[in-house]
């Protein structure tokens, strides 16, 4: 007769794959629907390699604001590769499942370039700050060492609140009949709600990241742009007012861009399990795809400068 230590290692259950869904009861127009979401990844992809290139290439452009533009095009770039794999695997060949483990892995990555995205938001928020309120001593306040240590504090940030996340899931047992994802990719509430055991400190801890990370960032931001109002406010030309509401306006639209979805996806998924599947769905692409496409298309509009190196470096490449 089996030992009860035996019983537990054998009623401990984790799939070895998770199953995906693309848009649910959209499966039959899969095909048709991956052509926009083709177009997305793409423009998302080429736009942000587009900055990067731009402020690589481009001396005039190797100043702090366009360093903080660089890291969240970067951020960007990884936020769309961790998500266009899988999209495109169930929409254009119906590839639906992801390993246990590889699901593990992209979660760690989509949630950890998520935090890198607010944490760069806060850094350029600061930026503007600076830029506005001290304009004399922008350069020595933002050099190039303390913009190399903001993006090594906002790396390290992201890891060690997403490091443990992994682990908090790998302890739980599953379900053999909860296999079935909410997405195309792996999201961390969605995961932890198909296990079949406590999952009280995963709720903790998941809440405790978000407040952590997007909750103290965008408390942050709301304060350096109040700074800035009152500092805009007290320069006695209005010409000087709109000149310097101007350089805030392409970060103020990545804000919203970013924190709307954001703030959007985590109260669905909290108090929203009565909406339909495809609402979920929706927002979750809404919140994943979209600011990397946005983010690039809004700097290249505003940002003279950007937009003028932009077009340099697709010139040279048609050239080349």
């Amino acid at each position: 007769m089996p030992s009860s230590q035996t019983y537990v290692n054998i009623s401990f259950f984790q799939p070895h794959a998770f199953l995906m869904i693309g848009i649910p009861g959209l499966e039959a127009v899969h095909g048709w629907i991956s052509i926009p979401f083709s177009s997305m990844y793409t423009v998302a992809l080429t736009g942000n390699c587009l900055i990067l290139l731009a402020v690589r290439k481009t001396p005039s452009l190797h100043q702090p604001m366009y360093y903080f533009l660089s890291m969240l095009a970067l951020t960007d770039v990884g936020l769309t590769l961790s998500t266009m794999p899988t999209t495109l695997a169930v929409l254009w060949f119906d590839h639906r499942l992801i390993g246990f483990n590889a699901c593990l892995v992209q979660m760690f990555f989509l949630h950890s370039f998520s935090v890198v995205e607010s944490s760069v938001l806060l850094a350029m928020s600061f930026d503007r700050f600076v830029a506005i309120s001290n304009p004399l001593r922008y350069a020595a306040v933002l050099t190039n060492n303390v913009i190399i240590r903001i993006g090594l504090a906002i790396a390290a940030r992201a890891t060690l609140s997403l490091f443990p996340v992994p682990f908090l899931l790998k302890r739980l047992n599953f379900c053999p009949n909860k296999i079935l994802l909410s997405h195309s990719f792996c999201f961390h509430p969605d995961v932890m709600r198909r296990a079949c055991a406590d999952i009280t400190i995963n709720i903790l801890y998941g809440l405790y990241v978000v407040l952590s990370t997007g909750g103290i960032d965008s408390l942050l931001i709301m304060l350096s742009y109040a700074l800035i109002l009152h500092t805009v406010l007290g320069l006695a030309s209005p010409r000087e007012r709109i000149r310097a509401f101007n350089t805030c306006v392409s970060h103020i639209l990545a804000v919203f861009v970013f924190f709307i979805p954001v703030i959007t996806m985590s109260m669905i998924h909290r108090f929203g399990r009565h909406l339909p599947p495809i609402v979920h769905a929706l927002v979750a692409y809404v919140y994943l795809v979209v600011p990397p496409v946005l983010n690039p298309i809004i700097y290249s509009v505003k940002s003279k400068p950007i937009r003028k190196a932009m077009l340099r470096m697709l010139k040279r490449k048609g050239q080349g």
